[in-house]
């Protein structure tokens, strides 16, 4: 029997652990704002800023700039193509962890 890649259906983009943190918080709350964000991650806002571009460039959050009051506000929330690529991602580490016991 053939041993099969255990990492083959891990997704690259989750590597990072900010951007795995990201995904995790989006996929279960409809939209978050930059520092709700900022404050869970522990991050700054710097390295924030650069994980969220990495993930809106793969098209796997969306960006959402509005105004409360004369405070510029930025949320985020998870598109289709994110949520489908983190389930798979999720799923190949369940397979990949299964198939070690």
């Amino acid at each position: 029997m053939a041993i099969k890649n255990p990492i083959a259906g891990l997704n690259k983009i989750f590597d990072n652990r900010v951007r795995l943190g990201v995904m995790s918080i989006l996929v279960v709350n409809d939209e978050i704002s930059f520092n709700d964000l900022k404050q869970m991650l522990e991050v700054t806002d710097g390295n924030l800023a650069t994980h969220l571009l990495t993930l809106e460039d793969e098209k796997f959050i969306k960006v959402h700039k509005g105004f409360i009051g004369r405070k510029t506000n930025t949320t985020y929330s998870v598109t289709k193509t994110g949520e489908k690529a983190f389930g798979d991602h999720i799923s190949a580490l369940e397979k990949m962890i299964n198939g070690i016991k």
